[in-house]
């Protein structure tokens, strides 16, 4: 399952126009993963400076290193 989000993480804006004319970031396996849309290519340069872009953080609840929240 691909998780879409449309809210801009580093303005918490909304992306507009359409997300797919937008600048975008995913992570994951291709199949599952995150679909993160920005609202310019400077939010996403932002964000990729700010984030340890790890492979496991999308990694299967049988990994030793998942934390289950809720």
């Amino acid at each position: 399952m691909i998780i879409r989000t449309t809210t801009d993480p580093m303005t918490l804006h909304d992306v507009q126009p359409l997300p797919d004319q937008q600048p975008c970031l995913f992570e994951g396996d291709g199949e599952n993963g995150l679909e993160i849309y920005f609202e310019s290519e400077q939010t996403r340069r932002d964000y990729m400076d700010l984030q340890p872009h790890d492979p496991k953080i999308l990694a299967s609840n049988d990994d030793e290193d998942y934390v289950a929240e809720g």
